[in-house]
């Protein structure tokens, strides 16, 4: 039940990166999560402009809650945290603070990027540790508004896009493959989105991540505005439910 309040800080990292031009202070975006039939819980992206350490970036906090009936059973408290430099598409700064079930966890995390290093440290514990990384490493959420910054002409369907997130102590090879061009429906109206299927490195090979789908918006914004995942038991789907201060319009149709 967990991954869904991951889908959606997780499944998109890129290792190309670049500064971020197409994002707007004060942006928010809301989704719905489902388990099947069931409204499972909520998830928010917000985009606030500010400096750290001298330079202008962009703050997003990610947070995923479980509600209703599924909270009764299985409570999930998520935050997320990235600063990302808005001159290189770098994360400076990143928090993991998640509580889901009796799963907790609560990392902050250090970037260098002029030595490729990182240092992660364990709040609940209080102890840090240092780790070399690669150039251009992103973390979930910077890796999804670095995504959203790349040019159009990469999305072209049957492109490859490469990808590296750091997750917790570890770095995980991903690959984006654009599959079609296709008109969702959502609350809003009809869109014209992007059909993405994510794989994972098995090896030396990158494997289709079997049953996952995600449709982007077919624009300059590249607004994620569905994820499905089909399970060994049941389905989890994230849905675009809310969006403000997009830079670029959404042009839905009814």
């Amino acid at each position: 039940m967990k991954k869904i309040f991951n889908f959606i800080f997780l499944l998109i990292s890129i290792t190309v990166f670049s500064q971020i031009d197409n994002i707007k202070s004060g942006e928010k975006l809301s989704y719905r999560l489902h388990y099947g039939f069931l409204n499972a819980g909520t998830a928010t992206l917000t985009t606030n402009q500010i400096t750290y350490k001298g330079k202008p970036h962009y703050r997003v906090t990610g947070i995923g809650k479980s509600t209703g009936a599924v909270r009764a059973f299985f409570k999930v408290d998520d935050v997320y945290e990235s600063y990302i430099n808005i001159a290189t598409g770098l994360p400076s700064y990143y928090v993991r603070n998640v509580s889901e079930g009796g799963y907790r966890r609560h990392y902050e995390t250090e970037f260098n990027h002029d030595n490729q290093s990182l240092t992660l440290t364990n709040k609940l514990d209080q102890t840090s540790k240092n780790f070399k990384t690669m150039r251009g490493i992103q973390d979930m959420l910077s890796s999804f508004y670095n995504l959203r910054s790349m040019d159009k002409s990469k999305f072209k369907v049957g492109s490859n896009i490469k990808m590296n997130v750091w997750i917790d102590d570890e770095s995980y090879p991903f690959m984006l493959k654009v599959v079609a061009v296709e008109n969702k429906t959502t609350k809003f109206g009809d869109i014209s989105c992007l059909k993405i299927k994510p794989y994972v490195m098995s090896g030396r090979i990158f494997k289709s991540q079997e049953g996952v789908t995600m449709w982007v918006t077919n624009d300059e914004n590249h607004v994620p505005v569905e994820i499905r995942a089909e399970l060994l038991v049941g389905s989890l789907k994230a849905s675009l439910d809310g969006y403000a201060n997009v830079k670029y319009p959404l042009n839905f149709s009814k």
